[in-house]
């Protein structure tokens, strides 16, 4: 009786045991599907959208068939049947008057904009900046805007903004831990070469906590600011589609390698 009773309690443990290892798989699975999700992080909330190699797809688009294409809605009309597999899209980058980018804009190889190497006002300049890169393997990168054109032949995609709020660990030397301008704002962080953090805050932020969230809260080394007031967000999974017009690069990011 006592031998059975052991085998009983064992056979309901080996099922619990592989009840939860099936309901993790089947979160993690849930996860993989929906690109985004919303975090907190020192009180303020931060739609997190994820890129990973071999997963998924990432392109920088600008223009369409007309010029410049503006808004997300835009895009999603520029794509057409393919927009069934975007997993999230978000303005990449500042732009000018006429929504040409400020900076080095490179699209499926192809040089749009040179890297951007002078002083000005404004975050763009706030040095160091930084580049968002994808490679030729779909690794995703974070660098310093000189040590990118060391090795810029590498970059299949990639879009020029500033200033980059984490480098190599180390928070931009500018950046106050919480300054008095506070905007929504977006940005990209790398946590390796498969994983990039795609960040938009839900309300009002300083630059200091956004680049906080992206150490502390993501575990990121690298991160790049890439606007803020104008900075939007389309996530289907999240049935979130913002309407701003006029804007500069888009980052695409779909289903499949």
């Amino acid at each position: 009786m006592k031998r059975l009773t052991g085998l009983a309690i064992l056979v309901l443990l080996a099922a619990a045991v592989t009840g939860g290892w099936l309901t993790l798989r089947a979160r993690a699975q849930d996860a993989g599907r929906d690109a985004c999700a919303v975090r907190s992080f020192e009180g303020s909330a931060f739609t997190v959208c994820a890129y990973h190699q071999g997963r998924d797809r990432l392109s920088i688009l600008l223009d369409g068939p007309h010029g410049p294409l503006g808004d997300l809605a835009s895009v999603a009309e520029y794509l057409g049947p393919k927009a069934r597999e975007v997993r999230f899209a978000m303005n990449g980058g500042m732009y000018a008057p006429g929504q040409a980018p400020v900076g080095l804009l490179i699209q499926d190889g192809q040089s749009g904009h040179p890297a951007e190497l002078s002083t000005g006002s404004g975050n763009f300049f706030l040095l160091p900046n930084g580049i968002f890169y994808v490679d030729r393997d779909g690794g995703a990168h974070v660098e310093e805007t000189h040590a990118f054109i060391a090795h810029a032949d590498r970059a299949v995609w990639a879009t020029q903004s500033g200033p980059l709020l984490l480098n190599q660990g180390a928070m931009h030397p500018a950046v106050m831990p919480n300054g008095e301008s506070v905007l929504i704002r977006n940005g990209v962080c790398v946590a390796g070469p498969d994983t990039a953090w795609f960040v938009i805050s839900d309300g009002k932020v300083s630059l200091g906590r956004l680049a906080r969230f992206f150490r502390d809260g993501l575990g990121c080394r690298d991160a790049l600011y890439l606007d803020g007031t104008v900075s939007s967000l389309w996530a289907p999974s999240l049935k979130r589609q913002d309407t701003r017009k006029g804007l500069g690069p888009f980052v695409v990011v779909s289903r499949g390698p």
